[in-house]
């Protein structure tokens, strides 16, 4: 199978599964060697980016995915009939975003950064597969632990955790 075929076999897998894909699954499909199989995803990210087109190949969750292109968002919206409810309330990227830069943490911990009741904001991110429940705390009552998910990364477009902005970076861009 030659380098061609490969790519296109890599662009098929990625278009169908509508999720980011893992070198190691599609190695467990198509038993190609792993440098082969990241030197063709590698190749394909660059064509659809110098392409410039609808579509791109983005690294996301640990994985590649194919997506649109983001300067279409609010056209494909409009086509799609999508309505604007998965977007999250301020409630709701306050808690993530502490959840995100903390965890894992308890729901006492969050409350208390918050400075409100975090009942209904943790059940809805729980709801949207955004933060799950990691393990228990070794405290009384054994509290449950909060974490973020790989839904989480997907949602934001991250390859992983450490592509979060520092809050050094947040406190400077506030600053100016």
């Amino acid at each position: 199978m030659d380098l061609k075929e490969k790519k296109s076999l890599i662009e098929a897998m990625l278009f169908v599964s509508g999720e980011p894909v893992t070198l190691a699954s599609l190695k467990g499909v198509l038993d190609i060697p792993e440098a082969d199989l990241k030197q063709g995803v590698e190749e394909l990210i660059a064509e659809y980016r110098e392409r410039d087109r609808g579509l791109l190949i983005l690294e996301i969750a640990q994985g590649f995915q194919m997506v649109t292109n983001p300067l279409y968002a609010k056209i494909l919206r409009k086509f799609t009939n999508t309505a604007t409810s998965n977007k999250l309330s301020m409630p709701a990227l306050e808690t993530l975003a502490i959840v995100a830069y903390k965890q894992p943490l308890i729901k006492p911990e969050i409350e208390q950064i918050r400075g409100v009741n975090s009942d209904g904001v943790i059940k809805s991110l729980l709801d949207k597969r955004l933060i799950r429940i990691v393990g228990q705390k070794e405290a009384p009552g054994k509290p449950l632990l909060y974490g973020t998910t790989k839904e989480f990364l997907q949602y934001f477009g991250l390859k992983d955790l450490t592509e979060l902005p520092t809050l050094k970076e947040l406190t400077r861009e506030e600053a100016a």
